[in-house]
């Protein structure tokens, strides 16, 4: 069928002709039929170097052939059993030995159901009911994640606004709010509501956010001293931005830490790691303490599959090394660029992970409020044209480079890049 009858069928049948969150305004819409490598194209074989890796699953890029032989091999044997499967249970062993924080695992299917499990498991481990999170982080589509995400117009700190309809004010009285980088506000927060917090819950890397030096630690020491559990939420950072995640890179270990993505290598697969003590909360046997965490499709062997060869693959030498020097590039290039041309920007994220917010270079970035102070209009305009000239990225400009981008892919990415930020000055 013809991209313009897909995309009229996708405006009849999808809200927004869309899968998701992620909207294109009429004239950008494609239809993506095939990947290999850095590589997508559309129906009218259009090629685009792939930034957005499927909203970050494919650190391997698309199609990688010992994965797909992996999963074809699975394919034969069966699809999912409800059951124990040797796949779950060597990926288990595989993600126990390389998380620093894990002593057990329960796989999830996405990643919005390992930061509900992770807070669940909590909550029935704490027997309190509130969670604090940090203003402007992303930990899903349920209630918790979809409460102080995004604001405009944020109330007084610790109270949590709501970023969508559909959300019971219960689930906003839950909730406190910290800022992101501001550990003097989080910990007296913490302090303040000891005997009725449950859990922490922060990404170490808030979407594109550092962390600033001894912020995670200022957590971690005080959620430790009150035995309140800290979680990572890691779906993003996991497996990415070092074998051990976040937790490596930053050397600040959590009681329990959520990972998605990568971990699927391209399949629906999530999970929640930490303190054995916690995790068996989620036994079905347990005599005291119960939490309800299963599914359908909960440890599939396909998905588990995929995860193993994926993670078998990055722990190769030189994996992470790579990673690091095509972000670092990007970045770096990115930023030189605005300079010479006299753009004013800045290029935040951390490893494979970059964003370019459209705001002067002295204006320090370290909060979402911070963030507001970028021109997004021009961050639209930046990504658009970028999608427009065959680089795809999120409409904010979010980047995720793989390991099957090569050095011409950034050759060409930054080549685009200079074009498009000296037509953004005209």
């Amino acid at each position: 069928m013809e991209q313009r009858n897909l995309l009229q069928a996708a405006e009849k049948y999808l809200p927004g002709a869309c899968l998701g969150a992620m909207a294109l305004p009429k004239n950008l819409r494609m239809v993506m039929t095939h990947g290999k490598g850095s590589k997508i194209y559309d129906t009218k074989s259009k090629e685009y170097i792939d930034y957005v890796l499927g909203s970050g699953p494919l650190l391997l890029g698309h199609s990688h052939p010992e994965v797909v032989e992996a999963v074809r091999e699975q394919v034969g044997k069966g699809a999912t059993f409800y059951a124990l499967n040797e796949p779950a249970i060597n990926l288990a062993e595989v993600m126990v030995d390389a998380v620093p924080c894990a002593e057990a695992i329960r796989f999830q299917t996405t990643g919005s159901e390992a930061t509900f499990a992770a807070t669940r498991l909590a909550r029935a481990w704490t027997g309190n009911d509130k969670i604090l999170k940090f203003e402007g982080s992303f930990h899903g589509g349920h209630d918790l994640g979809q409460l102080s995400g995004h604001p405009t117009d944020s109330p007084p700190f610790p109270n949590a606004s709501f970023d969508c309809d559909g959300i019971p004010e219960a689930s906003r009285q839950d909730v406190l709010v910290a800022p992101f980088n501001d550990a003097n506000a989080a910990q007296s927060t913490i302090q303040h509501f000891r005997d009725r917090i449950a859990a922490v819950i922060v990404e170490p890397l808030q979407r594109t956010l550092m962390p600033e030096p001894k912020f995670l630690e200022r957590i971690r020491e005080v959620t430790q001293a009150l035995s309140i559990p800290l979680i990572f939420d890691e779906v993003v950072t996991g497996f990415r931005l070092a074998w051990g995640g976040a937790q490596e890179r930053y050397g600040v270990v959590p009681d329990l830490a959520c990972y998605g993505k990568v971990i699927g290598g391209g399949y629906a697969l999530s999970a929640v790691l930490g303190k054995k003590e916690i995790l068996e909360c989620a036994d079905p046997n347990a005599k005291l303490t119960r939490c309800f965490l299963g599914g359908t499709l909960t440890g599939n062997p396909i998905a588990c599959t995929a995860g193993l060869k994926t993670l078998e693959i990055l722990n190769r030498p030189g994996t992470y090394e790579r990673l690091e020097e095509i972000g670092s590039h990007l970045r770096e290039d990115i930023r030189q660029m605005g300079i010479q041309l006299d753009v004013p920007l800045q290029v935040l994220g951390d490893g494979p992970i970059l964003q370019t917010y459209f705001v002067d270079p002295a204006v320090p970035l370290k909060s979402h409020r911070d963030l507001l102070k970028a021109d997004k209009k021009k961050a639209l305009q930046f990504s658009h044209t970028l999608i427009r000239r065959g680089i795809y990225c999120t409409p904010s400009g979010k980047m995720y480079a793989s390991l099957a981008h090569s050095d011409d892919d950034i050759d060409r990415t930054l080549d685009v890049v200079k074009k498009t930020l000296r037509g953004m000055k005209k």
